[in-house]
């Protein structure tokens, strides 16, 4: 009997063991579960970032790609103005040089009736017309040359606008434009860093043209070369002299303000 109570109270507790396993398991079960819904949901939202992300690219790619375009089309229209620039400049000389044989043809015409210039007064005014021509001719040749080397500074193509402007001023050197020649070298040089020719530039038009309109705006310029230079002491030099000079002008206020951010 005694043996009979002891095998059912080890069944019973074989069975409470075996229930206690299976709950226990069952809770194993529903922390794998949620474990695996958590990395899903991180997954998932790792995924949706990653798809904006591409999408605030693709965005951006497009974006550039229409900037890209509208450059080229800006660089298209610049390259054809050029060439038309070019092709009416070729045209203007053609035209030019026709002129002028058109004036050497009708000058050895005239010759043979020189004898008879003193009984014909007409006949004596024809080379005064002709010189007037000349004079006119070669202002236009002037103009044309500045307004090349001027077209090019236009189209921030500098190094052709230096070499250009040169030119005029080595043909044209007491030309009414070669203030204005000496100061766009200037900016040209400016803009390609070179500030010491920068200097050399503004420094002709403010020594040469004292009266020139463009002779504050060339101080103010040397001070912002010097500045570029980081000769400061000599930035403040030439600012405080121009605003002596120019007390009144525009310029003078833009040169407080640079000397107050000097301090």
């Amino acid at each position: 009997m005694n043996r009979l109570r002891l095998w059912l109270f080890a069944g019973l507790c074989l069975a409470t063991a075996h229930a206690s396993a299976g709950l226990f398991s069952d809770d194993e079960a529903r922390k794998q579960i949620e474990l695996l819904e958590a990395r899903l949901a991180r997954l998932e939202d790792g995924y949706k970032q990653q798809t904006s992300s591409m999408l605030d690219l693709l965005s951006q790619v497009e974006t550039l790609s229409q900037e890209l375009r509208k450059l080229r089309g800006q660089n298209e229209e610049l390259v054809h103005n050029l060439q038309d620039a070019e092709k009416r400049q070729k045209d203007f000389y053609v035209d030019l040089d026709a002129r002028v044989r058109r004036f050497e043809t009708t000058e050895a015409a005239a010759q043979p009736a020189a004898p008879q210039a003193v009984t014909a007064p007409p006949a004596a005014a024809a080379p005064v017309s002709v010189a007037k021509v000349v004079v006119e001719e070669g202002r236009s040749d002037e103009n044309a040359a500045y307004e090349e080397a001027y077209g090019f500074y236009k189209v921030a193509n500098y190094e052709k606008a230096l070499v250009a402007f040169r030119d005029f001023l080595k043909k044209y050197p007491e030309s009414s434009k070669a203030p204005n020649a000496h100061y766009l070298m200037g900016n040209a040089y400016f803009a390609l860093d070179d500030y010491k020719r920068s200097i050399a530039s503004y420094q002709v038009v403010v020594s040469k043209f004292e009266s020139h309109a463009k002779v504050a705006d060339a101080w103010l310029n040397i001070a912002g070369c010097q500045q570029k230079l980081n000769d400061l002491p000599a930035a403040r030099k030439t600012l405080k002299m121009l605003i002596a000079k120019y007390p009144d002008s525009s310029v003078a206020g833009k040169a407080k303000k640079r000397l107050a951010a000097l301090k």
